[in-house]
Order: C-alpha cells, then structure tokens, then sequence
C-alpha cells in the first residue's frame, strides 16, 4: 500500500485477487434515541461512498426513536425487537443486511462524510483484511477533545492477537467482513459491557486480520456523566473478558503473560475507581473497598497508604477527594479525554 494512513499487517502470503470495491451496509442498534439518531443517520446516508443499505435494530424503545426512524421512509430498513440488548440488536441487523462489511454506527455518534470511501480504499489495497476500523474525535459538549489514538495508543499492525490481549485498540465503528461475522456468532447475547472487545479478541485468535485508517472520521460522542459513570463495572468487564479467552483460547505462555498483566492492571484500575467512589459518596462498604484496593497485586506504597488511611478515616479521605475533584474538575479515576 502506498497510502500511509492505511495501516495493516504484512500480507502472510499472496494476496486474494482483487475483485473491485466492497459494499457496506451499514448497522445500528438503536435504544431511546431520539435526541440524537437523527444527525447520526443523515451523516451514515450522506457518505462519498454511500452505503449499500443502513439497518436499523430499534431495541424495543417507548421514546420518539420509531417515530424519528419512520420519517426516513425507505432510505433505513428498520427492525424492531423487544428490548433485549444492544449485542442482540446488532446481531440481527447483521443478519438482515446484505454488504460485504457491516460497518457498526451508535447512534449518538457522527461520520465525516468519506469514512466508508476511506475504509473502501483500505479493504480495495488489502482484501485479506476482515477487521477495519479508523481514528474518531472524541466529542465532549459538542466540541473535539483529542483522537482515539491520541488517548489508547496507536493501531497495531504486528501481532494484532496479542496486542488485544492488552487492550481493545478498536474504535468502536468497527467494520467486519459479514461472512466472517455470521460465522464466529457476533457478539455474546447478554454481555451487556466488554461485548466488543470480546468479538475483536475471538476474530483475531481465528486468524482474522484488522486494518486502521488513521485519519479522524467520525465523531464519538462522549457525554459529561459518562467520564466517571460506572467506571467500576466497565472496567471488570475488561477482566470478565481476559478471564474468557485465558479459558477458551490456544494462548502461548508470552500470551499468557501479557495476558496476566493487563488482568492486574485492569483489576487495580476497577477496584480503585469503586474505592474513590464509594469515599465519594460515603457509601456503607468504603471501608471494606480500601481494604480491597489495598490488597490488590499493583497497588504503589503511596495507594496502600492512602487505602489505609481510608479504611481509618474514610469521612476524611472523601473530604479529601471531593476537594481534589473540585480543583481538576474531575475524579481522579475518570476517563482521562485530551
């Protein structure tokens, strides 16, 4: 490839033939969305490189969100489920649509309008990749707070199935060959967090390879409350999901190791975001958290004695907080967004 924004591994043999641009159809599960699914599909209908179709799973919402769809008419399909979740919603729109690539829009979220003629370029140069995805602004009170990449480290292009074990270093408008999708199940039914990252982990350990354009082109909403909202479950479910590949996939011991590290990490980042909320909150178990956080493989000297002087005076030690989250505008534990 001679674009340099189009990142891949090195071709392991030679590559299929080429067989033209692919089409897209483009998917959404859908959810109490009127406030936002509007401007999200117009951005989806808008591209360059229009999509073959754009297919809607409305998750059983009891807002305006069926009313907003059925303005479209017939430019969305449109899919209705009792509210079952967004991992059921997708894989049913995934099921009914008919592109190459489904590519994943939320819809709170916005696409510059060359996205998928930029993933086209991307899957045209490299038809053996079944995994694409590009950069993304974040998007906080409508205004741009630094890239994906800029925050999470840049996209991998060498030992992609390791390097998920680390981290999810997919923006979350992944494009995924459809056959590949419907073979490997799509998402786990009933993940309600971490369900991404665990359908990226399984196509990688399948022998799927993943590209990235990496310019900006879409915009990833990032509301206010979400920074802090439910860090603790977010990030066990980061553990529930390295937990399920140490046990279902083909791991070499260097896997296994990288694997264990970010366990830990993710493990000490959870319990201490739910030990700073429960001090923030004076929630009955903040004792009982520091002496969890204080406990946890990964914790600094300096943690463990903040965590022990928490179990001894937690009025105090949320005083404390609350203070410094008043002078940085945010908790310590918050998704950090440049």
């Amino acid at each position: 490839m001679t674009d340099a924004a189009l990142l891949a591994p090195a071709p392991s043999g030679a590559l299929p033939p080429a067989t033209g641009r692919p089409s897209f159809s483009v998917i959404m599960a859908a959810y109490q969305a009127e406030s936002t699914i509007a401007d999200a599909l117009r951005t989806a209908l808008t591209q360059t490189q229009p999509p073959l179709e754009v297919v809607v799973c409305d998750d059983g919402s009891t807002d305006g969100t069926p009313r907003i769809l059925e303005g479209f008419g017939d430019r969305v399909r449109v899919l209705r489920q009792a509210n079952s979740g967004a991992s059921v919603a997708k894989n049913a729109a995934a099921e009914a649509a008919s592109g190459d690539f489904v590519a994943i829009m939320d819809a709170d979220d916005l696409w510059e309008p060359g996205r998928l003629e930029r993933l086209g370029d991307l899957a045209a140069a490299r038809p053996d990749v079944d995994l694409m995805t590009t950069d993304a602004w974040f998007l906080v009170d409508a205004a741009r707070r630094g890239t994906f990449y800029q925050a999470n480290g840049p996209f991998p292009i060498e030992d992609q199935a390791t390097e998920i074990l680390r981290r999810n270093y997919f923006f979350a408008h992944v494009a995924v060959r459809r056959s590949v999708w419907l073979k490997h199940g799509g998402f786990e039914p009933g993940r309600l967090q971490g369900e991404d990252w665990d359908f990226w982990l399984r196509l990688l350990f399948a022998g799927c390879l993943a590209g990235c354009v990496a310019e900006p082109l879409a915009d990833y909403r990032i509301h206010p409350a979400s920074l802090s909202a439910d860090r603790t479950s977010s990030l066990m479910a980061r553990v529930e999901v390295l937990d399920r590949a140490a046990a279902t996939q083909p791991l070499t011991p260097a896997q296994r190791d990288v694997l264990a590290q970010a366990r830990r990490e993710y493990l000490h980042r959870a319990r201490a975001a739910h030990t700073e909320r429960a001090l923030l909150d004076a929630a009955p178990d903040r004792r009982r958290a520091s002496f969890e956080l204080l406990r946890t493989p990964g914790t600094s000297p300096r943690a463990r004695v903040q965590a022990a002087a928490a179990m001894l005076a937690p009025g105090w030690a949320g005083r404390r907080l609350r203070a410094q989250q008043a002078g940085r505008g945010r908790a310590r534990t918050d998704r950090d967004i440049r």
